[in-house]
Order: structure tokens, then C-alpha cells, then sequence
């Protein structure tokens, strides 16, 4: 009987879920592993890995605030780690396994060292990578009504450890302002003086995404960059306003027009001002009410083997 025949005569596997399974240690011992296959199962080059890992699990966490009572926000969580030559993969779960071990904890930049520490023994890498993402709310009073609203800030913590077990944690925070042009401000009065016609000088949203390297043991909190951003660019977008808000945010971008190139030096300096804060990176972005275009920049502390200013992703800014 040839090979075709037989094959013709197997029964085939039942098509059917048992949920009265009962899986033990005998049979769990028998299930393949392919991530921890020899190297002779490797496709491609036999190259270390510089990150492998899982992208946007989701879970409530809960996290510190500057007024002391723990806040509960939905988190996205990238972990990651390195995985070297002869190594055919990782065990993917135990990332997720590892994290969910933290989840009832009160989270702060600290506790992600303490994960990342666990990766690298859990998952026998010399470096490790977490990120937590999620939009953080602080209540914002208008300018002359009082009234009150919610503002949201997309944040991120973020934690490294390296070939060393040297820890470095970061904020990611994004904050956005008005931005009136300098240059349309004069032409608009040089208009009112020359010729005694009235003109509007053109402002737009604006984006300033600020990644700020926190120093060893030191404490930053969200607030602090909020405080931050706000006091050096001073016109952040309003949540509530009434008819006073509304001429008083105008007031106040006439107090304080700025060029992107401004905002970016502006925020520099209030950073650079904050100990606490031992690197960072702002990018800016000016997204045009004249143009079709956006107007951006971007600035560094400019630390050696410090964070370096290569952003490009513009796009991301819009708001």
C-alpha cells in the first residue's frame, strides 16, 4: 500500500472543543516550545535582537498624584527585551505574566525598575524596556468666570535597564498651547497705523511634547511638567469658557506671541531650571492657520550620549 493510500485510511482528528479537559503536569510537559528551540531553528541571520516583546496590552492602572490620593486610568503597556544570538525567541507571556504580578500596586517611574529587573531574570535578557501610556486628567479654572473642566494630558512613563542594570526612567508628556505669530501681529498693526485698517493676526493649536529624563532619586510628577510647560509658554488651550474667558484668552496671546523657535527656547529654559529634571528633549509644533503646512522644531539639553533630538515624527503632533 503506498504512502497515499495510508494516508487515505487515517481517521481524522476530531473537530470538536472539550471543555471538560482537564490539562496536568504529565501533559503540559509534552507540549511544544518553539521559542525555546536550539539555534539550527533560527530563520535568517543568527543576529542579536534589540527588542522583542509585546505592543498596547490594556489594564487599569492606578498611579501617584501630586495631591496624594491614587488615580485609576486605562494604560497601554509595551514591554520589551533583548534577546541574543543562538536564542530562537522569547516566552511572550511572561511579559504580560510579569506585569500583571504589579497591577494592584500604586504606580510611579520607580516600580517600572523593579519590572524591568524581573524581565531580565524571568526572561534571561541583558537589557529590558517598559512603557505605560495613558491620558492623565487635571481639573483646570478658567480665566475670569471660575468656571472648572478637565483637561487631559497624554503621558507615558518609561523605564530602561541595560547590559549594566543601569536604570533610567523617563516622562513622556504632551502639551498643548496657542500660538500667535509674531510676524502677523506687527503686519496687522503695521495695517491699523498705515493705512487705518483693521486686520486679525493669525494663531493656531500648537504642540509642545516634552520627554524629560528624571534623576536618580528624585520625584517628578505629572503636575510638575504641566506647571512647567504652562508657566514658560503661558497659553494653554482653555476647557471651559464664557464670554470673559474668551476675550481674556485673547488678551493673553497678545501678551505672549511667540514663534515656534520661542516656545521650544522657552521650554528649555524651564526645564533646564528643575534639578530634578537631569535630561530632556522638547519638540514644538505650530500647525498653520496661514500656511498648509506646520511650522516645528526641536531642542535638546545637549548632554553627551544624551537624549538627541532625532525626531521626525511630525505627523504625531497634530492636534
Amino acid at each position: 500500500m503506498n504512502s497515499h493510500s495510508e494516508n487515505s485510511l487515517r481517521q481524522a482528528p476530531a473537530r470538536v472543543y472539550d471543555p471538560d479537559f482537564q490539562v496536568t503536569p504529565a501533559y503540559r510537559a509534552t507540549l511544544p516550545d518553539m521559542q525555546n528551540t536550539d539555534a539550527s531553528q533560527i530563520q535568517g541571520a543568527n543576529v542579536p535582537i534589540l527588542q522583542v516583546g509585546i505592543s498596547n496590552f490594556r489594564l487599569p492602572l492606578r498611579y501617584h498624584t501630586a495631591g496624594g490620593e491614587p488615580l485609576t486610568l486605562e494604560t497601554s503597556v509595551t514591554g520589551t527585551v533583548s534577546l541574543a544570538a543562538d536564542h530562537k525567541g522569547i516566552n511572550m507571556s511572561r511579559v504580560m505574566r510579569v506585569f500583571y504580578e504589579f497591577k494592584d500596586r500604586v504606580f510611579s517611574l520607580e516600580i517600572l525598575e523593579e519590572i524591568l529587573r524581573r524581565y531580565k531574570k524571568d526572561l534571561g535578557s541583558s537589557r529590558a524596556r517598559i512603557r505605560l501610556s495613558f491620558n492623565y486628567p487635571i481639573l483646570q479654572t478658567s480665566l475670569r468666570s471660575h468656571l472648572q473642566g478637565y483637561q487631559y494630558y497624554h503621558c507615558s512613563y518609561e523605564g530602561q535597564i541595560d547590559d549594566l542594570d543601569r536604570f533610567r526612567k523617563f516622562i513622556h508628556f504632551d502639551f498643548v498651547y496657542s500660538s500667535a505669530c509674531p510676524c502677523s501681529v506687527e503686519l496687522s498693526e503695521h495695517a491699523r497705523e498705515a493705512r487705518d485698517i483693521f486686520g486679525v493676526p493669525h494663531s493656531q493649536r500648537s504642540k509642545a511634547r516634552v520627554i524629560a529624563e528624571i534623576a536618580e532619586g528624585t520625584h517628578c510628577a505629572i503636575e510638575d511638567l504641566q506647571h512647567h510647560c504652562r508657566h514658560a509658554l503661558q497659553t494653554e488651550t482653555q476647557v471651559m469658557v464664557k464670554r470673559e474667558d474668551e476675550q481674556a484668552f485673547a488678551e493673553m496671546n497678545g501678551a505672549y506671541v511667540k514663534f515656534v523657535e520661542d516656545a521650544a527656547r522657552l521650554v528649555y529654559e524651564e526645564l533646564d531650571a528643575d534639578p530634578r529634571i537631569k535630561d530632556f528633549q522638547v519638540a514644538c509644533a505650530h500647525l498653520e492657520s496661514l500656511h498648509s503646512h506646520d511650522a516645528v522644531s526641536v531642542i535638546n539639553k545637549g548632554l553627551p550620549n544624551g537624549l538627541s533630538a532625532d525626531f521626525a515624527d511630525f505627523k504625531d503632533l497634530i492636534c
